[in-house]
């Protein structure tokens, strides 16, 4: 193991790349082109070799772009990405193969390069936009043109798909070369699609390894979970090495913003092991304190759909984040990423009515009000 903390590894058997086990993300860059210019080179020097970024990243795309001057471009993998459900460039945008070709060379144009290392389809979140990207004439006809022309080496995606159609997307793509996935101690439920990926030869990626930066708050419920675990307090070092301890994670990604987040990854990363008992440890004391165990939300979504248009399994994840794991900075956050908020809730009991696990969700909504009122 202790290989894949001080050397560059496979990264998928299918790509033939290697990789190191820490990679760039990219959407917490400075403001400021030369800051972001120079904390790209940082990291890069430090041995980060995959970089992932998007068309829909702000602008990250023409910083990498200043920054991968000066021979910087030959040393790392460069991979971007787009989707028309998430992004539309233009009113017209579509899942068709021309639309995604000329997405294709846009991102090209933005990062000054002739060619792409990979190009992934982004955010498969459901069965109906993986067949719109995979179907005849849709963004994979178009990828696979950039591809015979000679723009791009590799591709696959990124997904918020149900762990279920992942595991079929899976034995269907036999063109897919990696997957990006969400994945932590705090939110394990893609471990067994990512282990299939890579038996497969996938190569696969993580995101939010710190849970969206709720591993790197100040919970003393965490604290105390990972001290029962490990028998030390830092949730961050944790959440590192158990990624880093797995088999089955190529490379996780690290959304840099300043020098600190680049350091602190890698050292942690260079730590010894955990042992498979350590592992086991965790995840039980992980698993005690999650909301399917304290008998919470299990985000089944039969509330769903909401008269007010909340999003309730949202609304009831910020609840346990607050309410359960005392998280100050997450919470907030993703209460006022909602355009809905429970402040709009008429407490008609719909929701009540269906929940599997016979919630009190008005009163969950009440609570959210007192603590965060109306949105920022």
């Amino acid at each position: 193991m202790a290989d894949k903390q001080t050397k560059l590894i496979d990264f998928g058997k299918r790509s033939g790349l290697k990789v190191h086990p820490v990679s760039m993300g990219t959407m917490r860059f400075p403001k400021d082109d030369q800051e972001a210019v120079s904390l790209i080179r940082e990291s890069i020097d430090a041995g980060m070799t995959y970089i992932d970024t998007s068309r829909g990243y702000v602008d990250s795309e023409l910083k990498l772009a200043k920054a991968l001057k000066d021979g910087y471009r030959e040393k790392v993998i460069l991979s971007t990405k787009w989707c028309p459900w998430v992004l539309e460039v233009e009113p017209d945008d579509n899942a068709s193969a021309e639309c995604t070709y000329k997405r294709i060379l846009e991102s090209m144009n933005r990062l000054e390069v002739d060619k792409l290392d990979f190009y992934q389809v982004w955010n498969i979140d459901s069965r109906q936009h993986y067949e719109e990207a995979t179907a005849k004439g849709g963004m994979l006809d178009g990828i696979m043109r950039a591809k015979d022309e000679g723009f791009i080496e590799h591709t696959g995606f990124t997904t918020h798909d149900t762990p279920e159609n992942i595991s079929g997307y899976i034995d269907d793509a036999d063109w897919c070369e990696a997957i990006l996935f969400t994945h932590n101690i705090l939110n394990p439920a893609y471990r067994d699609v990512i282990a299939k990926a890579h038996s497969k030869g996938i190569a696969t990626i993580v995101m939010n390894p710190l849970g969206g930066g709720m591993l790197a708050e100040n919970s003393p419920v965490l604290k105390n979970a990972v001290k029962k675990a490990l028998g030390h307090e830092n949730i961050t070092e944790a959440a590192h090495r158990y990624l880093a301890s797995s088999e089955i994670v190529d490379t996780i990604l690290c959304g840099i913003s300043k020098p600190p987040d680049i350091a602190s990854t890698i050292e942690n990363f260079s730590k010894p092991a955990l042992t498979a008992n350590q592992m086991k440890s965790l995840e039980d004391a992980m698993d005690e304190i999650s909301s399917k165990s304290i008998g919470f939300c299990v985000d089944c979504k039969y509330c769903m759909p909401c008269p007010q248009e909340i999003n309730i399994p949202v609304m009831m994840k910020v609840s346990y984040f607050s309410r359960f794991l005392k998280l100050k900075s997450r919470p907030a956050e993703l209460y006022n990423w909602q355009s809905k908020s429970p402040t709009e809730c008429t407490a008609c009991g719909e929701c009540e009515e269906k929940c599997t696990q016979k919630l009190k969700i008005i009163e969950e909504m009440k609570y959210l009000v007192d603590k965060f009122g109306k949105k920022d």
